[in-house]
């Protein structure tokens, strides 16, 4: 695999190496020492999640707070989504930015989200089917949000606001001025 630094630091794409024949193709998805070694750190991965969602589904920015905060790694078995991580670490010099990348079942490219990072992803395809792992449980009384159109973050998402289709509970996400924050 090959691991990108991204333009905020703890932040990673991961590309595997994928081998392909005429039966279809084999990769490694995750092997928990080259991650440690890349990452620089140790992750424990304690829970997988699957989402499915058609086109225009926003789901995010979602995070959690305090002790319950997760480390996520994040990838696209079935389409095509574009995947953003907004920096929530007050102490860092890239508080408020965000990375975006986009996730595919082709390119099969992985994005390591650490701890202290909202995260959210549109889809682009008909429908796409999403999965990640988290280094915590989850923690309904200590998850937080931040408003996917929040200004002072300006996300691109390349798609019209009115195609988004997002939940009551993302709509009333904090703007990035009144979410509770990491130190």
């Amino acid at each position: 695999m090959e691991y990108i630094k991204t333009d905020i630091d703890g932040v990673w794409i991961i590309e595997p190496k994928v081998f392909n024949d005429p039966r279809g193709y084999f990769f490694e998805a995750w092997k928990q020492s080259e991650f440690d070694e890349h990452i620089g750190k140790h992750v424990e991965f304690v829970q997988d999640n699957e989402s499915k969602s058609s086109y225009g589904v926003l789901r995010g920015l979602h995070y959690q707070k305090g002790e319950y905060s997760q480390a996520k790694l994040v990838r696209v078995i079935k389409g095509r989504v574009l995947d953003v991580a907004v920096d929530l670490r007050k102490s860092s010099p890239t508080f408020g930015k965000h990375v975006k990348v986009e996730l595919s079942e082709q390119n099969k490219r992985q994005l390591f989200i650490p701890r202290g990072f909202a995260h959210g992803f549109l889809v682009l395809s008909d429908e796409a089917i999403f999965t990640y792992k988290v280094d915590n449980v989850y923690a309904p009384q200590h998850e937080a949000s931040i408003r996917w159109n929040d200004e002072t973050i300006g996300i691109e998402w390349g798609i019209a606001q009115d195609a988004v289709l997002t939940s009551d509970k993302d709509l009333r996400g904090a703007s990035l001025s009144e979410a509770d924050v990491f130190e």
